[in-house]
């Protein structure tokens, strides 16, 4: 079997219908991630239309034994998407695969290529008066095959789910280089094993998504934001509960966020001022989509908060009563990762907690980590809806010199321990929705039981016996 580069690449363009980028320039942003943290190496770069071109890729990487990297929009935070720096990987892009197959307006569904933008998806179902629910700050260039595969979360799965909940059929390429039609947009289907739920989520190691049918939603007739003022973590989780009894399913968003996160976004960002500074240790963010209209939504909202300042959960509130108001009311929330990067390095991680157990255990671990690390800031903010925190670590000082920097950045895998301990001590889980990729592969060893890992392993051997799908990814090293 050749060696050559050169000659291996011919191989591959002669094997497959697409197009080959082997320009060191041109394939130079696909082997680094978006925080560029990982940087690899890739004999090529696959950029096939269709299904069969996919297959086809596989199977010469399956003959040949290079591995595939499936990539979408390469927006992933966990290093998923990025090869490693052996010389025997292929990058799978799916970018060409952009076609909206099907929409089917009586069942609710779209069926769409793994190449498709979500800000394309969100277009698409809008052009039928319809909605597809999830959604992320990246979605003009992340990808429905990348949301998948990392079962994507973002701000309305409270209502909605996550993109598992969304999703009712795959269309995938096995590390054999078959194809699985399982397009189906049936809501009931119980014939056996749910191999869909396989793939999603798996961070392409056991197969290529190349296409999907999703759900698609009434879209609701109007749509409020609410900033709401907070004593404490505790009593945010008190709102929420009594916002599910009075809204019920018309909640679709309910965010958390610290002070400290909002003085960090007005900081960097003065246009985004926060219109009740000073009021509450917490602040959240709801949001109301409702079917019979802006009135009834407002009244909803009304009593809700009314409510709630009486019962003395919320100190302050404001409602949106406009378009603009609701983008700045939602710029809070959208802003803080950005302003948290712009003044120096931070440590992140993407947890869930149950709900019942969040402000204990936001007490409890910040309270360890400032004993532990007293030169640090906590950075708290995320999904409270659904349980899931961006519980991020700053220096204590904005821009700390390069020397400075460096030394908190020196404890980061210690911060990481004691923060995931205290996660599992919690039963809670290290990725709620980023996925493991390379960053928390190791770390997600630690906190899975025995039979769990076997279980995983064995997996991957029966779907990928040759190892060729994403390798080094999600799955720790065997001892």
């Amino acid at each position: 079997m050749s060696t050559d580069p050169e000659a291996l690449r011919e191989s591959l363009a002669a094997a497959f219908r697409g197009r080959l980028l082997v320009d060191d320039d041109a394939i130079a942003p696909m082997l680094v991630d978006w925080r560029g943290r990982y940087r690899g190496r890739a004999l090529a770069v696959a950029m096939p239309e269709d299904t069969a071109a996919v297959a086809a890729v596989v199977r010469w990487c399956r003959e040949h034994r290079h591995a595939v990297v499936p990539q979408g929009g390469n927006t992933g935070l966990s290093g998923a998407a990025t090869p490693d720096d052996g010389d025997r990987n292929v990058i799978l892009s799916l970018a060409r695969m952009k076609r909206i197959r099907a929409i089917d307006t009586a069942g609710n569904t779209i069926t769409v290529e793994a190449g498709c933008t979500l800000g394309e998806l969100h277009a698409a179902a809008e052009g039928v008066d319809r909605l597809f629910p999830l959604s992320l700050p990246s979605q003009g260039s992340c990808t429905i095959g990348g949301n998948l595969s990392t079962n994507a979360g973002g701000t309305q799965v409270l209502r909605y789910g996550n993109a598992r909940e969304l999703c009712l059929g795959l269309e995938v390429v096995t590390a054999d280089g078959e194809t699985w039609p399982g397009l189906r947009g049936l809501r009931k289907d119980n014939t056996g094993y749910d191999l869909r739920d396989l793939f999603i989520g798996a961070e392409g190691t056991l197969g290529v998504i190349t296409a999907a049918t999703l759900k698609l939603f009434p879209r609701p007739a109007a749509q409020l934001t609410a900033l709401a003022a907070v004593a404490s973590v505790e009593d945010a989780t008190r709102l929420l509960e009594l916002a599910q009894r009075r809204l019920a399913a018309s909640l679709t968003a309910f965010e958390l966020m610290s002070s400290f996160c909002l003085e960090l976004v007005e900081r960097v960002y003065p246009h985004c001022p926060n219109p009740l500074a000073g009021a509450g240790e917490y602040f959240v963010l709801l949001e109301c989509s409702d079917a019979e209209g802006e009135a009834h939504a407002a009244a909803l909202f009304e009593g809700l908060l009314a409510e709630a300042i009486d019962a003395g959960l919320v100190a302050d509130a404001v409602v949106a009563d406009s378009i603009a108001r609701s983008r700045a009311l939602w710029a809070l929330r959208e802003n803080i990762s950005e302003a948290q990067a712009a003044i120096g390095k931070n440590i992140k991680h993407d947890i869930s907690v149950p709900i019942s157990s969040i402000a204990r255990f936001i007490e409890s671990t910040n309270a360890e980590l400032l004993r532990r690390f007293p030169d640090i800031r906590m950075v708290v903010f995320g999904h409270l809806g659904d349980g899931n925190l961006h519980y991020n670590v700053s220096p204590a000082v904005d821009h700390a010199d390069e020397q400075a920097q460096a030394a908190f950045l020196a404890r980061q895998a210690d911060i990481n321990l004691v923060t995931h301990d205290a996660v599992a001590s919690f039963d809670g889980s290290i990725s709620a929705e980023h996925g493991l990729g390379v960053l928390r592969r190791d770390e997600a060893a630690r906190y899975k039981s025995p039979v769990e890992r076997a279980l995983m392993w064995r997996i991957k051997e029966a779907l990928d016996p040759l190892g060729i799908m994403n390798p080094g990814k999600v799955l720790a090293p065997r001892d």
